[in-house]
């Protein structure tokens, strides 16, 4: 049974990564200090420690809370459909922190190998590899009732690449004038991928030969 100094912390340690990442999407990855988080939070740094060792240990927290959540999702809804929605929904209506953490989390798989976080990364990857199995049994399951030409990889990779693509339109400002409504324009986004399994047709692709030197 857990104790009530041990919810305390862990209650604590949620209102944490709740506020960092609110600060992280307000100020960006540079601008969100370990000082702000404490001021914001009324906390003393040494505080603040006893959860965090150092702001990119903190981002991977935030990037594995992340994955966490979208790891529950497959699980919400049985209609694949329906889970499909909330998957495309939850990264496109905050286009900001789907290209940010996707960047920080790059940004940190180059910089971070073999100090502290490399235990993080592991559990990282460990919830994403259990979620992307989900995925694909999911995906499989699907495209055989659909009667799909399309095939697993392509089929996600699509999905991701779509997501991802409008997240950095969204996101970037030079674009702001050419979207529109940008809510208008994440249904049309849902709606095209939705139909997707019924109209996408799977293109074999074989690597050209490179020339002899």
């Amino acid at each position: 049974m857990p104790t009530d100094r041990h919810q305390q912390f862990k209650a604590r340690e949620e209102d944490l990564f709740t506020a960092a990442e609110q600060l992280l999407l307000e100020h960006g990855e540079y601008a969100m200090t370990l000082d702000l988080l404490a001021q914001h939070l009324g906390l003393a740094k040494g505080t603040l420690y006893k959860h965090i060792q150092s702001k990119d240990e903190l981002y991977l927290h935030l990037i594995i809370r992340n994955e966490r959540i979208l790891l529950d999702m497959m699980d919400v809804q049985h209609d694949f459909n329906a889970r499909l929605s909330l998957f495309v929904l939850y990264y496109l209506k905050n286009a900001h922190r789907t290209v940010l953490l996707h960047q920080i989390e790059e940004r940190l798989a180059t910089t971070t190998t073999g100090n502290k976080t490399g235990p993080q990364f592991k559990q990282l990857y460990a919830i994403r590899k259990q979620r992307i199995r989900m995925a694909i049994s999911l995906c499989k399951q699907h495209l055989t009732e659909c009667n799909s030409q399309m095939n697993v990889r392509d089929y996600l990779s699509t999905i991701w690449s779509t997501i991802y693509g409008t997240a950095l339109l969204l996101n970037a400002s030079f674009y702001q004038r050419y979207v529109g409504d940008r809510v208008d324009l994440r249904w049309q986004v849902l709606h095209q991928l939705l139909a997707l399994s019924s109209t996408g047709v799977s293109v074999a692709y074989n690597d050209p030969t490179p020339p002899n030197p």
